[in-house]
């Protein structure tokens, strides 16, 4: 059986939350599995790099990448600890953003995914132990950094699997609320409810 998102109405009040979402169901498959706090992290992240200004910088009069090695180079000449960890966490944001949604990409220039997971790793690694908050967010992030790029490219593929029990617990909702959007996302993968309330 196969979700295709494009034909399911999103019902997620913002992109973060329809991120979160996603990425907490596919955390259900690691043992433990990550924090909900996490989650939610992953899905504000990917939030706000859907919006270019907050990915890409201006520079020398056109959008462009802020390298990784310069960003860890403007943390270690920052002017203080909070400019440093703003800066570590850019740094560690952009690394599981990138090398998660572009390895291919990356990879033709001969940068691995090895260094994301370096650059990006040691950055929450930082944060885990300076940041004002979420240390747990970031001790989280730096322990499981490979982890968390499969979730991240999991998150924002364009078709995913419906397992059996995420399909009957939509079943379930629709049963109870015969909602019109739920009924919608079940024929989408192949459940027709219109004749009652038994699957078909």
């Amino acid at each position: 059986m196969r979700f295709d998102p494009q034909q399911v109405p999103v019902t997620e009040t913002s992109l973060s939350c329809y991120f979160s979402e996603r990425l907490t169901r596919y955390a259900r498959r690691f043992q433990p599995p990550p924090h909900d706090d996490t989650c939610w992290y992953l899905g504000n992240l990917l939030d706000r790099f859907g919006r270019s200004e907050q990915l890409f910088s201006y520079e020398d009069g056109r959008m462009t990448l802020r390298p990784l090695a310069l960003l860890y180079g403007d943390a270690l000449e920052a002017r203080n600890e909070r400019e440093r960890c703003l800066l570590l966490q850019q740094l560690g944001d952009m690394a599981l953003f990138l090398g998660a949604l572009f390895p291919q990409k990356w990879a033709r220039h001969g940068i691995k995914q090895d260094y994301f997971i370096g650059m990006g790793g040691g950055a929450y690694d930082y944060l885990a132990d300076n940041a004002v908050s979420n240390r747990h967010i970031f001790s989280e992030l730096a322990n499981t950094f490979t982890r968390m790029l499969e979730m991240v490219a999991n998150a924002c593929s364009r078709s995913q699997r419906l397992g059996t029990e995420e399909v009957l617990a939509l079943y379930q909702r629709w049963l109870q609320t015969r909602d019109p959007v739920i009924e919608k996302q079940l024929q989408a993968i192949g459940i027709d409810v219109s004749n009652g309330s038994q699957m078909q």
